[in-house]
């Protein structure tokens, strides 16, 4: 598989790395396939998504899944945010993935769902 530049970029250089200061929700997730383990941070206000961020390790997709969905969240009402499914996942990261690795790029959306479905 070829991947993007940009998705390379993510993987090399991601955005919103790091925990934030107040999240108002977080949780960890651990791919059970290959090991990519992320823990995702969120501070929601008034239903919209103000700050988040993650931490974790990974492979190069589920990285830069990670910084390519958190860059798409900044700023949404999490009650859209539910309503994510597998084609708007695939769109926010950009690339055609393999069966073998769905499961690595879906991590952080897991997350997010688990999240602001509590």
């Amino acid at each position: 598989m070829l991947y993007t530049e940009e998705l390379l970029e993510h993987y090399r250089h991601p955005q919103n790395f790091g925990p934030i200061e107040s999240p108002t929700h977080n949780i960890t997730l651990q791919n059970p396939l290959c090991g990519d383990v992320i823990t995702l941070f969120l501070e929601v206000k008034n239903d919209v998504v103000k700050h988040v961020s993650f931490v974790g390790k990974g492979c190069a997709i589920s990285t830069a899944s990670a910084s390519l969905m958190t860059e798409y969240i900044k700023g949404k009402n999490v009650d859209k945010l539910r309503n994510l499914d597998r084609k708007s996942t695939m769109d926010i990261v950009g690339i055609e993935i393999s069966p073998g690795r769905i499961k690595c790029l879906l991590l952080p959306f897991e997350a997010l769902k688990k999240l602001i479905t509590k």
